[in-house]
């Protein structure tokens, strides 16, 4: 339904109904009242964002998370809350749900809305193309689409992977069960590079055996971790590549009633606040999350500032391991 569809019906002008939506008072009161009927008879609702924007007085930037549940993003979005109401602006947020039809909805949304900018959490290779199309600037941010050419803030996911298993090869270990994430996503596949590497410049083998893929969700940690754990022998030590599916693994190790550090030593990714309250405390690759979506907002408002010319920026923030109760050396 359009703005012409309710002129038609009223039988004014389209501009007309555009004073009585921006409730310009010089608006004589039977044509208000025509106007109103009208939209009322075609059920038209009009798009706030689009008005705005017409009128040069929206400022508002789209946030595409691909899942609201985990507690990674809540820094993160607040983050990007915290830089775009300093620089006056509002944000819209959405939650992908780690599903690409979902995720192009909310895509296709923002476009037609013509948003000034867009931070995305990307789930799909082709997510960002509407966007572009139309000229809105992208901001890429936790994971990487190789091939196209946006901004973005990362972690050196490699590194992370690489000194959490380090660190327990350092401790004795040789069978580190990895419950990994899916490999068509960057942060998965780096993840996995992460860890694989460590295990090679030890000469250490590589042992497919003991490696399991989940969905990024608690679900897919527990259901990788309790595969690991029916293995004989199981193995030692586990890693688990985010904060959900390590409560997952946790979950899993807990029902069989095994105890940590001495039965398993485990070390997940994501610091989350609480693990430090769990007994023992858990060890962890800490990613400095709310500079994440604060270095992305940033990003964006310079680009909406410089404009297009500027070259591609990337930037890749580095991770910490925090090293708690959670692993030490196997039992013999």
């Amino acid at each position: 339904m359009r703005i012409k569809d309710v002129a038609a019906r009223a039988g004014v002008s389209v501009a007309t109904v555009s004073r009585v939506l921006n409730q310009n008072p010089r608006v004589k009161p039977h044509l208000r009242e025509r106007v109103l009927q009208a939209m009322t008879e075609l059920d038209y609702r009009p798009s706030g964002i689009a008005r705005n924007m017409r009128n040069q007085s929206a400022r508002v930037i789209g946030l595409i998370i691909s899942d609201i549940q985990n507690p990674f993003f809540t820094a993160l979005v607040r983050a990007v809350e915290d830089v775009a109401y300093a620089n006056q602006y509002t944000v819209l947020l959405c939650n992908s749900d780690e599903d690409p039809q979902k995720e192009q909805l909310y895509v296709d949304v923002l476009s037609t809305e013509r948003v000034a900018g867009v931070i995305i959490v990307p789930t799909s290779g082709d997510c960002c193309t509407p966007l572009l199309n139309r000229h809105i600037p992208v901001v890429m941010v936790d994971r990487k689409v190789p091939g196209l050419a946006t901004d973005s803030v990362t972690l050196d996911n490699v590194a992370g992977a690489y000194q959490a298993t380090v660190h327990l090869i350092g401790l004795g270990h040789r069978r580190i069960g990895l419950v990994g994430a899916p490999l068509h996503v960057s942060v998965g596949l780096e993840r996995r590079q992460g860890y694989e590497k460590a295990l090679r410049e030890r000469e250490i083998p590589v042992d497919e055996t003991i490696i399991r893929t989940g969905n990024f969700k608690e679900s897919g940690g527990y259901g990788a971790a309790s595969e690991l754990l029916g293995l004989d022998p199981r193995p030692t030590a586990i890693f688990a590549v985010n904060n959900l599916m390590t409560m997952g693994t946790l979950q899993a190790i807990h029902e069989r009633g095994l105890r940590i550090p001495r039965d398993i030593s485990v070390i997940g990714f994501d610091d989350m606040p609480w693990l430090p309250l769990l007994v023992p405390p858990l060890t962890a690759v800490r990613q400095p999350t709310y500079q994440i979506g604060a270095e992305a907002a940033r990003l964006l408002f310079r680009r909406l500032r410089e404009g297009s010319q500027e070259p591609v920026k990337t930037i890749v923030l580095q991770p910490e391991l925090i090293i708690r109760g959670s692993a030490t050396a196997p039992a013999r």
